[in-house]
Parts: structure tokens; C-alpha cells; sequence
């Protein structure tokens, strides 16, 4: 947690803000979505994420007088940490313009799962059998959404949902070592700015004209996303981790409406069965880290002074 900003209890508010960003997100996905369909390349739609995303960050910032979070001791960390996001996120757009919003949410949430592997992997932590057990079974989940052989889903869509997933858990290993030396404002801060210089350079090469109804997409694009980041964010300052990580979930429940809505998609029944497994294994996931988390405090609450 940001030494910044101290843990104020609020369960309710914490649980609030992170169903608004849950909300956010798929409606930013749904806008990824409807720009593509309105013919804008993946760069722009990259880029005006961030442009018209900073706004809200700028407001934020005000608000809580953090504007002194462009200050770091660790830019190059804030570098690295920005091409493993701004990949990340190229990929999950475009794997989001290939599948319907339900199976792309559902794919997402592998991602946890992932951070348990890499964890290990990177960080050299400790995963116990019932943690690999969740990512086991977490994958079958994955199967049975891709159907593998007997889907109608795109592959190369169902590919890019993957490998963004285990991109978000590559961004959670980072933003872990970051977030030991640097505030969670200036490592946002700089994530947006990198981001939005780096796809920037690419708007004289595919910048467009957009009549008025893409523009009114790209702009509730950026502000959902930017407003998303900002709610998930500040729903850890008034709830501990494991209260409000399950209200993530609640972005399907958005992502399989909106898909009803703007292209009458309906998921599968097999759709529907991965995402109880992968929920419920990233719940358990989420209950062990729990568990362990209370476990170590209790014996170092023991040990002898």
C-alpha cells in the first residue's frame, strides 16, 4: 500500500470502487470493440486510451495532491514496466477485437493464475500443491472455454487472450518489485505518459479523421479506462486485497450484457462452465495467499523480541 495514502477501513466504499472499475473495464472493452468496427487501426485506439485517460488522472491527482508523483529513483524500472504494460495491452485490444466480450473477460481472468507461475519462476516464492492445484485447474477452464477442435472462436483471438493474460501476470511480477521503492501514483503516472508518447509516434502514420460518433467511442474509451485504472486503485485504500479482488468478477456479468446488447452474442454453455472454474480457482488462489498472509503474521507476531 502507497505510504501515501494509509488504509482508511471502508469496506463498502473499497467494494463500491471496485465494481465501478470492473464496470469501466468492460465498457472500455466494448469500445475497443466499437472502434474497430468504426475502422480505427490499433494504434489509435491505443493512443487516445491513454490521451483522453489522463484527464481523470490529472483530476485525481489534484484531489489527492500527489502531483508531486512524477518524481522516481527507479526510471528504468518505470521504462521496463512500461513496455511489458504497453504490450500487454496491444495485445489484449486486438484479442478483444477478435472474440465476443464474454469469452475475452473470461480468458482475462487466467491471468492470477499465471502470477502464481511466474511467482515462482522469477521471485523464487514458495507455491504450495493446493496454489498449483488452482492453476491446474484454472487451465482446464481455459480448455473448456476454447474448446479446443470444436469451437467457433477465433484462434488466433483465443492465442492473443492467453498471451495477454500471462502478460498482465508478467505486469503484476513488475509492478510487485517496482511498488517496494516507488508510489503507486508515479507508477501510474509514468505508465501513462510512456505509453501515450510511444503510441503517439505512431499517429502520423495512422491517425485518421473520425466523424462524431467515433470520436464520442474513443473518448468514453480513454475515460473508461482511465477512470477503471483510478477505481481499482483507490478501492485498495478503503479494503484489504481479498475483500474486494472477487468484485472483479462482476466485469463478465457487464461484458456478457453489452455483448447481448450491441451484437446480440450469446456465450456458450461450455463459456459459462470455464468461467466457474477459472473464478473459482482464482478465488481459492486468493484464499490461500490469504491464508498464508495471516499465517506469516501470526508467527511473526511470536517470535521473540
Amino acid at each position: 500500500m502507497d505510504a501515501a495514502f494509509p488504509l482508511q477501513q471502508n469496506r463498502l466504499l473499497g467494494i463500491g470502487l471496485r465494481v465501478g472499475a470492473a464496470t469501466s473495464f468492460a465498457f472500455m472493452g466494448a469500445a475497443i470493440k466499437l472502434s474497430a468496427d468504426h475502422g480505427v487501426s490499433l494504434p489509435e485506439t491505443a493512443f487516445y486510451r491513454f490521451a483522453f485517460g489522463l484527464p481523470p488522472l490529472l483530476v485525481w491527482m489534484a484531489m489527492t495532491g500527489s502531483f508531486g508523483a512524477w518524481r522516481t529513483q527507479r526510471p528504468l524500472a518505470h521504462l521496463w514496466r512500461g513496455a511489458i504494460g504497453l504490450s500487454t495491452m496491444l495485445v489484449a485490444f486486438s484479442a478483444v477485437t477478435l472474440l465476443p466480450l464474454a469469452e475475452a473477460s473470461t480468458l482475462s481472468f487466467i491471468a492470477p493464475l499465471f502470477s502464481v507461475a511466474l511467482s515462482a519462476l522469477f521471485l523464487g516464492e514458495q507455491v504450495g500443491r493446493y496454489r498449483w492445484t488452482a492453476v491446474a485447474v484454472g487451465l482446464v477452464g481455459v480448455l473448456v472455454v476454447m474448446r479446443p477442435g470444436g469451437t467457433h472462436l477465433d484462434p488466433l483471438g483465443l492465442g492473443l487472450a492467453l498471451l495477454a493474460a500471462l502478460g498482465v501476470a508478467g505486469v503484476t511480477i513488475t509492478l510487485r518489485q517496482i511498488g517496494k521503492t516507488e508510489r503507486m501514483p508515479t507508477i501510474v503516472l509514468w505508465f501513462t505518459c510512456f505509453a501515450m508518447l510511444v503510441t503517439g509516434l505512431f499517429m502520423p502514420f495512422y491517425g485518421q479523421t473520425h466523424d462524431a460518433e467515433t470520436w464520442a467511442i474513443l473518448i468514453g474509451l480513454g475515460l473508461s479506462g482511465g477512470i477503471g485504472q483510478l477505481f481499482m486503485t483507490s478501492s485498495l485504500r478503503f479494503a484489504p486485497v481479498p475483500v474486494v479482488v472477487p468484485f472483479d468478477y462482476s466485469q463478465l456479468v457487464w461484458a456478457v450484457l453489452l455483448g447481448w446488447l450491441l451484437w446480440d452474442t450469446h456465450p456458450a454453455a461450455t463459456t459459462w462452465l470455464g468461467a466457474t472454474i477459472i473464478v473459482g480457482s482464482g478465488l481459492y488462489t486468493l484464499y490461500r495467499e490469504h491464508k498464508l498472509g495471516r499465517d506469516r503474521a501470526r508467527e511473526r507476531a511470536a517470535e521473540p523480541l
